[in-house]
């Protein structure tokens, strides 16, 4: 049998299975309207299932930023950061990121993803501990498989777990990890950052968050180590630009020690070519944006608290608000309701979450017209009730 021909029945056979458990995906092409109308196969919907949670994707200053920044550098940086990839903008940004979250320094990278693949095996090693909270973004857990150091899954925001974990294992270790997200992708709950930041310090471990879904939304826009008006100095502080400051990359902010040994020993910064002048130069204008209008960054969990109290949940603690049914062919069936109102919400499924835990991932923007949420949280309601209903039956 020819080579071509076995990879094309292997894969083919994988992706029979995926299809019989509901487990197939499908990219669609979709059509940007403004910061939360979108068009997919001729039908406009209502989205409620991006991350664009400030609207600035759409934002007139953030795109004649963009625009601005082409015309004068160009669309690409054309090399790596290291060889003649560093455009002036970098500069720019990674001050008012260090200054935004309160750090001495920070680094841009390619991506949030490629920031955690990196990071983690540069500051971790095979004689080192990683222990991470279970629900942590999929990057993180690359990046320390990546390390080679021996990791450790506390369950989820259990902080006793955690010092459990560090009691029995962090004398065995020359240095030790402790990373979470400070928004959780999924559940939309908060990390409780103090804590672990006084548990890192009882153990000699050093502490990251990932703040790829806080920062510009929680804590007047600074992220999850400014929620309540506090300032938490956690020293290694990662995220995305491509969220809620609508534009892309990754940073690291931290101390400027940290910072150069990045800019230093860093694989995903050294061997990737740089961002382009148009994202680097919409994140600036993004930064600039939240850091003059708090309230304006308060907006997208405002509306996530609204829509919570219409439909009878506990207050949303971010953006972003699960309704989790279980079952996978019960998920599918009522993202597919939602979409006959022109109402947009991805049905996330295994294996992006637990098997059981199939859910609804529902997030707001600053964007979203509050009549689209009450009419949201209308039709789910009266979805629910329906498959409770029929499941009785």
């Amino acid at each position: 049998m020819p080579k071509q021909q076995s990879l094309d029945e292997f894969t083919a056979g994988k992706l029979r299975v995926l299809e019989k458990r509901n487990l197939r995906r499908h990219i669609v092409s979709t059509e940007m309207v403004d910061a939360v109308q979108v068009i997919r196969d001729g039908q406009q919907f209502v989205s409620f299932c991006g991350n664009d949670y400030l609207g600035l994707t759409q934002h007139p200053k953030i795109k004649e930023a963009a625009i601005a920044a082409t015309e004068k550098f160009g669309v690409g940086s054309g090399a790596s950061r290291l060889v003649t990839g560093s455009h002036p903008l970098f500069d720019e940004l990674e001050a008012k990121l260090a200054r935004l979250k309160g750090t001495e320094d920070a680094v841009v990278m390619g991506s949030g993803y490629l920031t955690n693949m990196g990071v983690l095996p540069t500051l971790i090693g095979a004689q080192d501990a990683i222990i991470v909270d279970e629900l942590s973004h999929a990057c993180i857990l690359t990046g320390s498989d990546l390390s080679g150091s021996r990791e450790y899954i506390y369950r989820h925001n259990d902080l006793d777990h955690l010092k459990e974990l560090l009691t029995e294992n962090r004398s065995n270790h020359r240095n030790c990890l402790i990373v979470t997200d400070g928004v959780f992708s999924m559940d939309g709950d908060l990390a409780p950052v103090k804590e672990l930041l006084e548990i890192a310090d009882m153990y000699d471990a050093w502490l990251m968050t990932d703040d790829a879904h806080g920062i510009g939304v929680v804590g007047g826009g600074r992220g999850s180590c400014f929620v309540g008006g506090q300032h938490l100095k956690v020293p290694l502080q990662m995220g995305t630009l491509s969220k809620a400051i609508g534009s892309y990359g990754g940073y690291l902010c931290a101390s400027g020690p940290v910072v150069d040994f990045i800019r230093t020993r860093c694989r995903t910064l050294i061997y990737s070519t740089g961002l382009s002048p148009a994202s680097v130069a919409a994140a600036i204008a993004a930064i600039d944006l939240i850091e003059a209008d708090p309230e304006f960054a308060a907006l997208p969990l405002r509306k996530a608290q609204d829509f919570t109290s219409a439909v009878g949940m506990p207050a949303a603690a971010s953006p972003i608000v699960p309704i989790i049914l279980g079952d996978t062919e019960r998920t599918m069936s009522a993202a597919r309701l939602l979409e006959e109102q022109d109402l947009l919400v991805v049905a996330i499924r295994p294996p992006t979450v637990p098997i059981g835990k199939a859910r609804l991932r529902i997030t707001f923007s600053a964007a979203h017209d509050d009549q689209d949420i009450a009419r949201l949280a209308d039709f789910l309601k009266q979805i629910l009730s329906q498959q409770e209903e029929n499941r009785g039956d």
